[in-house]
């Protein structure tokens, strides 16, 4: 399986991912929390995954033990519900060190981030889109180096594992458009994931097996909120800023 984006559709990826054997080949450089690189294979397609063990999670104090995974899952469900395609496919099972998250891996220039995209020039559509996403999910660490420059060009975002919390902990490097209009055709999707999660609809009747009851509440609130305002958020305070910032 091509770890771009397969030509496959996003209901055989995903049971490519939920149901494939995964072994285990190196351990990802730079990672706070166990996150492992394997090869995964199902019936004759085989193809790179990323999988990140909850039993590998590094404990922090204001979100509750080995969640992380279930939150970079509920990222994927968000982000493919709204139909941004955002996050790499992603699905909470277990594995070789039991359960925890598994992406797709996307092969990437490992030189580029955010920033260096930004100054490359051609991005430029992904920041209202990017922005819009962390304000939902509550991103708690949005740093430049959790942006992707694909094999294929375009832009992935991952490391989803410090979101979804029930208080505001928004920190991204993603400022930008704070204060302006979320564009129309955006809002529009928004208002569409409201509805859809009022009534947990299809794959967001998923997230109640990842968050509690009182983050379901928060994201509710959230996803009200901008739609009420349309308007990005303003930053708060320093701590609105991830350090270090790449």
């Amino acid at each position: 399986m091509s770890n771009e984006r397969p030509a496959a559709s996003i209901n055989e990826i995903l049971a490519f991912l939920t149901y494939a054997e995964l072994t285990p080949q190196t351990s990802m450089p730079w990672s706070s929390n166990a996150t492992i690189l394997c090869l995964a294979t199902y019936q004759e397609t085989q193809g790179l995954v990323i999988y990140k063990p909850q039993r590998g999670e590094r404990p922090l104090w204001d979100f509750p033990r080995g969640t992380l995974c279930q939150r970079e899952a509920a990222a994927f469900v968000i982000s493919n519900d709204l139909g941004w395609n955002l996050v790499p496919p992603t699905v909470l099972r277990d594995g070789p060190y039991g359960m925890g998250s598994v992406q797709l891996f996307i092969e990437n220039d490992e030189q580029e981030h955010w920033f260096t995209m930004q100054k490359e020039g051609g991005y430029d559509h992904y920041l209202p889109l990017l922005a819009a996403f962390d304000v939902i999910i509550n991103n708690a660490d949005r740093k430049s180096g959790h942006c992707l420059k694909g094999a294929d060009g375009r832009l992935w975002a991952i490391d989803h594992g410090v979101t979804f919390h029930h208080e505001n902990k928004l920190r991204t490097v993603l400022w930008d458009l704070a204060g302006s209009p979320v564009p129309a055709a955006l809002l529009n999707d928004v208002v569409f994931l409201q509805q859809r999660l009022t009534l947990r609809e299809g794959a967001l009747k998923l997230l109640e097996q990842m968050l509690s009851d009182e983050e379901m509440a928060a994201l509710q609130r959230r996803i009200d909120r901008l739609v009420a305002k349309g308007k990005y958020p303003q930053p708060t305070s320093e701590r609105s800023y991830p350090w270090p910032p790449v």
